[in-house]
């Protein structure tokens, strides 16, 4: 009886937007036989030319693989595909590398397992075009021995950067919103500088640069404080949340007199001004956790 390799495993894409489409088209390109669905079926044609199978329907796109991948826009659209065929999932593993909430992957995953499915979440911490390299991150939870049967197929996706984090099916999805978060904050930091300067006629070319560098010197903060945050004692080995007060009303006071908008700045301020409040005013910055550990008012 012959045997199939795991560069011969055969997988099936259900979604082809821009990510969905790398997503096959790095299974291709390793060999895997990929057998591909979209709701429009145009999008398909390129993979079709490179290999590609295009089932006529989400069933016979879920029944041609033993691992199924879907990428859709939201989890409503992943069961408005899945529920109708379920029966078809029994026995497979469904890797869902949707973006949503960890409440949402918790609960698709209560409803794979009621199929007698094997199922992982997923992140893609990567742009389409990154995909199959080394520059791609992906993150995976759920069943452990779900993701070692089939890692030797995701690791195609990210060469080196296929990452599995627990048992618990919701880890994929909070680490994607954590890291989503920091990079709306700095690229939102970044467009309020370039907002500055351009009151000055700087360009936004001219001071991507510098950006640039006080974004890597930041970085080295976030390794610094992480103990602390583990430790919940918060030494100001560098400046305290006083001293960037200060600079924060600095900061509030240049966007108002250059008539930028002040609302990210003013937030800085006053989210700080509550730590102070709060008997942090000379402990470091990463006592700022305390404020963001309360849920809103």
């Amino acid at each position: 009886m012959s045997t199939v390799s795991a560069s011969e495993s055969p997988v099936t894409v259900v979604g082809l937007g821009l990510m969905g489409q790398a997503l096959a088209a790095a299974f291709l390109a390793k060999g895997h036989p990929t057998t591909v669905w979209n709701r429009s079926a145009g999008k398909a044609d390129e993979l079709v030319a490179k290999g590609a199978t295009l089932a006529d329907s989400v069933k016979s796109a879920v029944e041609a693989s033993p691992l199924v991948v879907v990428c859709v826009s939201d989890y409503d659209a992943v069961h408005g595909l899945l529920d109708p065929v379920g029966s078809s999932l029994a026995g497979r593993t469904l890797v869902n590398l949707t973006t949503a909430s960890s409440t949402q992957a918790r609960e698709t995953a209560e409803w794979a397992g009621k199929l007698g499915t094997a199922y992982l979440d997923g992140a893609i911490l990567a742009l389409p075009q990154a995909i199959g390299t080394e520059e791609a991150t992906l993150l995976y939870s759920g069943p452990k021995a779900a993701f070692e049967q089939h890692q030797a197929t995701l690791q195609v996706l990210g060469e080196t950067g296929t990452v599995y984090l627990d048992e618990d099916h919701g880890l994929s999805a909070l680490y994607d919103m954590s890291v989503l978060s920091i990079m709306w904050g700095v690229l939102n930091s970044f467009l309020h500088g370039a907002a500055l300067l351009g009151t000055a006629n700087v360009k936004a070319t001219t001071f991507a640069e510098l950006a640039t560098i006080a974004i890597n010197v930041t970085s080295g903060y976030a390794s610094a404080y992480a103990q602390q945050l583990d430790d919940d004692e918060y030494p100001a080995t560098d400046a305290t949340i006083n001293v960037h007060v200060g600079g924060m009303q600095h900061l509030l006071e240049e966007s108002q007199a250059l008539g930028v908008n002040t609302e990210l700045p003013s937030f800085f301020l006053e989210l700080a001004k509550r730590a102070v409040a709060d008997g942090n005013a000379e402990d470091s910055y990463a006592a700022m956790i305390k404020q963001f550990r309360k849920p809103s008012a």
